[in-house]
């Protein structure tokens, strides 16, 4: 169902004495915010999943965050914190006069978007947090769950590389690609988009505040838990995911029983990219919801 489409609009956007180059679809009064996923990957995988949703009648906003993609790639680490991207989205949307919007963050653009919520609650028409969790250490179990899968022997070997540094070993490498195709994406060849985003990694923002990969977290967010705060979200919010994401179902349950009002889906063909994987399921959900939030 998706399309890749190019953006009708390109804009810089200053933060942090940076630029950020901002991409725009369509000119709908609706205003759907797009935050990626990474940290330091490009936007192209989620800009080009969603931009042909300009027909219908929403104006689709990504941008490149700090570090990645077009945008300046500055190599102080100490720009490598959650409550700095806070400010920059905040400054992307005054930056295009956005107004209200309906805020999508996808990964750790889902963290971000929790984040955002808090402090700028006034700004958002809707939150949809896709593929995403509110509580990291919970996440950390449940990607202990995920490892178990592979085998006593095969997790006894990831930890024996992690204790000793050793990650790029084959051995870790390929458990870890294994992984990947179980729980980022099923497809059996990736869409062009997400190897694009993934061949452009920048990998400083993600050791910093992720860790080494998408299956051990070691950086400054791992200790990160914004359940409590969700209590409070007055605005509606929809929670997607894949009954095989990385992120999992019971991640997505923690936000939706903290959040009492949330709207949960899962998609029980995906992994952690139903808009690829499954998109004649995700698409009109994601729609309806819109639809149901306008104005």
């Amino acid at each position: 169902m998706w399309r890749e489409i190019a953006p009708d609009q390109q804009y810089n956007v200053q933060v942090d004495g940076h630029n950020l180059v901002v991409y725009s679809f369509g000119d709908g009064d609706e205003v759907l915010l797009c935050l990626n996923g990474g940290p330091g990957l490009p936007c192209d995988y989620l800009r080009d999943a969603h931009g042909w949703l300009k027909e219908h009648h929403l104006r689709v906003v990504a941008f490149d965050q700090l570090g990645t993609g077009a945008s300046a790639r500055p190599t102080d680490v100490s720009l490598w914190e959650i409550s700095r991207y806070v400010e920059e989205v905040e400054t992307v949307r005054q930056a295009l006069g956005l107004g209200r919007v309906h805020l999508l963050g996808h990964s750790w653009g889902g963290w971000l978007g929790i984040e955002y919520a808090i402090h700028y609650p006034d700004a958002l028409k809707s939150l949809i947090l896709e593929n995403t969790v509110g509580d990291i250490p919970h996440l950390s179990q449940e990607l202990e769950r995920l490892r178990g899968a592979l085998g006593s022997e095969t997790v006894a070997m990831m930890q024996r590389h992690e204790a000793m540094g050793t990650l790029d070993h084959p051995q870790y490498q390929a458990a870890i690609t294994l992984l990947n195709y179980r729980h980022v994406c099923r497809l059996d060849e990736w869409p062009e988009p997400v190897k694009r985003s993934l061949g452009d990694w920048n990998m400083g923002p993600y050791e910093t505040m992720q860790g080494p990969n998408e299956f051990l977290y070691t950086g400054n967010l791992k200790d990160w838990n914004r359940l409590p705060e969700m209590a409070d979200f007055k605005m509606p919010i929809l929670i997607t995911t894949g009954q095989h994401d990385e992120l999992t179902p019971a991640c997505a349950l923690r936000m939706k029983l903290a959040a009492k009002h949330a709207q949960l889906h899962v998609f029980p063909n995906s992994s952690h990219m139903p808009f690829y994987e499954e998109p004649q399921a995700y698409f009109p959900v994601l729609l309806d919801f819109l639809a149901r939030h306008r104005g």
